[in-house]
């Protein structure tokens, strides 16, 4: 009889998922709810009722926070109809309706909803900077999928929380592209990231912005980007609880993370601690070396700008970089080149070292000793993922030793002739190896035409040819598997910049179009092709820098 009952309820199981996975998408967003109660009010949370009033908050992990909805004349300015399907079970339709339209906007929250910003800290620039948090963003619940998953949907730009330090608690349309844009860029480029949903702009909610820290200000718009995440924990969120002396709440908190975010961990044997350090690591890790193969600077890399869940966080001054340079810095506030793209790898270790200063007061002192072993071998384990990273740009089906020494020595060559790292390797991709010494053919391919003048080029070219013999594959397999690892289109600054413009008067189809053109960022698109999108940047983008203005 038990055995039966335990039959009959598998089938109901079986019978429910069928059916969740067959849910077609919402069309009404009335019909939309969040998941009530979320997870994260089982952890503390501040109810200061002077919520808009900046505060050193105390023994919380979220503060609760009404948002502070935009006013005046809306506009949708995109939507990304994969995040709204494959994450919120909504038929992408939905994006035109006042009612999700007054959602992002921050004025309609769905059932369930419970509307907070977290409470966090960092080191910026090396130094720490004591309580930052969300000063603009508000986390407004947590809705769980067709699929299972949990989605923490978070609006940037939202107004002022006790974390709002002075700032005005609101985002301007270009920087809010910029985030809605490669947020979903990234995720298609195969970058752990969070994504985007939508973004509205206010016709008549102005704000002050000195775009360029000239001292000049100007008024520009302000708008709001819904930001999707499993959970928006950060390093800084463990720091915060260390230097305000609050190990209770930091144990409770790295509990709650492990509990929710890494069940192999938390149903498996070991010590749970020194594993978690060692998979968020690992995870962060991975992350940059992926970063580093797609030419990708974030920019600023703070512990705060650090994500616990190892993905791609808090898109601001970052850039994927023109012509190669090891030193490429995208924002104007990094002057000594603290986050450059060469030392992306290296910060990240430095971040995740503070993470285990950071946990010592809940560590035994085992638990100490095998973490520092762990952080020993993080920059060692994060060049490997690098190297291969690059080398599978290559076309090689695995690494073999030496592999990384080609690849860096192609780098040196398009770094002497200042050649598009982008272009190099698709361009690369494209042509026959047997041909890459053939100037005519060469010459057609504006950024690989540049390597044909290096003296080292030749010997590169053969030592090329004999590896790829080794892989034993057809020249058709070859360029397929390539191409797969090298996009033919990426958030160039120019390219946004040129968006933004039109956006800025209200013109949002080159938005909307390079949301669609970087769904696909590995094919050729015909009308990007028109726009120059693969071709040599203007000369006028060329040290194109963005500043933290926002």
């Amino acid at each position: 009889m038990k055995r039966a009952f335990c039959i009959l309820a598998a089938l109901r199981t079986e019978h429910t998922a069928n059916y969740i996975a067959k849910m077609s998408p919402i069309t009404n967003f009335k019909e939309w709810k969040f998941h009530d109660p979320p997870n994260y009010a089982a952890l503390p949370i501040n109810d200061n009722p002077e919520y808009n009033v900046p505060v050193a908050v105390k023994d919380a992990v979220f503060s609760k926070v009404p948002t502070e909805p935009l006013v005046g004349k809306l506009h949708l300015v995109c939507a990304s109809d994969d995040a709204l399907t494959d994450i919120l079970d909504l038929d992408p339709s939905v994006a035109e309706s006042e009612e999700f339209i007054n959602f992002i906007a921050g004025s309609y929250l769905p059932e369930g909803g419970l509307s907070v910003s977290h409470r966090y800290g960092g080191y910026q620039f090396g130094f720490w900077s004591d309580q930052l948090g969300d000063g603009r963003a508000h986390i407004l619940g947590e809705y769980i999928n067709s699929k299972g998953e949990t989605w923490q949907p978070q609006l940037k730009g939202s107004g002022e929380t006790p974390y709002s330090r002075m700032g005005d608690g609101r985002a301007v349309l270009r920087s809010s592209i910029r985030e809605m844009i490669a947020s979903e860029a990234c995720h298609y480029l195969g970058i752990p990231t969070t994504r985007a949903a939508a973004l509205v702009v206010s016709d008549d909610h102005k704000v002050w912005r000195d775009k360029s820290y000239s001292g000049h200000s100007r008024q520009e718009r302000a708008a709001i980007v819904m930001r999707l995440a499993q959970a928006w924990y950060r390093i800084g969120s463990v720091e915060i609880l260390n230097k305000r002396r609050e190990p209770a709440l930091m144990k409770d908190l790295v509990d709650f993370i492990i509990k929710h975010h890494f069940p192999e961990i938390e149903n498996g044997s070991g010590d749970k601690y020194v594993k978690w350090f060692q998979e968020v690591s690992y995870r962060n890790l991975d992350t940059v070396a992926i970063w580093q193969g797609l030419g990708f600077t974030h920019g600023v890399l703070n512990t705060d700008n650090v994500s616990l869940l190892g993905v791609t966080l808090d898109y601001g001054p970052y850039g994927f970089m023109d012509y190669y340079s090891p030193h490429y810095v995208p924002n104007t506030s990094d002057d000594m080149g603290r986050y450059a793209f060469n030392k992306q790898p290296a910060i990240m270790v430095w971040n995740l070292c503070k993470l285990a200063e950071a946990l010592d007061p809940i560590l035994s002192e085992q638990q100490r000793q095998k973490i520092k072993e762990i952080a020993a071998t993080l920059l060692d384990y994060v060049h490997v993922k690098v190297a291969l990273a690059l080398v599978l740009k290559l076309g090689f089906r695995e690494y073999k030793g030496g592999d990384e020494n080609m690849a860096y020595d192609l780098l040196k060559m398009m770094l002497n002739k200042m050649a598009d790292f982008t272009a190099t390797f698709r361009q690369l991709s494209e042509v026959d190896p047997q041909h890459l010494l053939d100037k005519t053919v060469i010459e057609k391919h504006w950024s690989l035409n540049k390597l044909i003048e290096d003296s080292d080029w030749e010997k590169w070219v053969k030592n090329y040819e004999k590896r790829l013999a080794d892989e034993n594959i057809t020249e058709e397999v070859r360029k397929q598997r390539m191409v797969k690892m090298n996009p033919l289109y990426v958030p160039r600054n120019w390219i946004l910049e040129e968006a933004i413009k039109d956006a800025e008067k209200n013109d949002f189809e080159k938005v909307r179009f390079l949301l669609k053109l970087f769904k696909k960022p590995f094919e050729v698109n015909e009308e990007a092709e028109k726009l120059g999108y693969s071709s040599q940047p203007p000369s006028w983008s060329y040290g194109l820098k963005l500043s933290c203005s926002s």
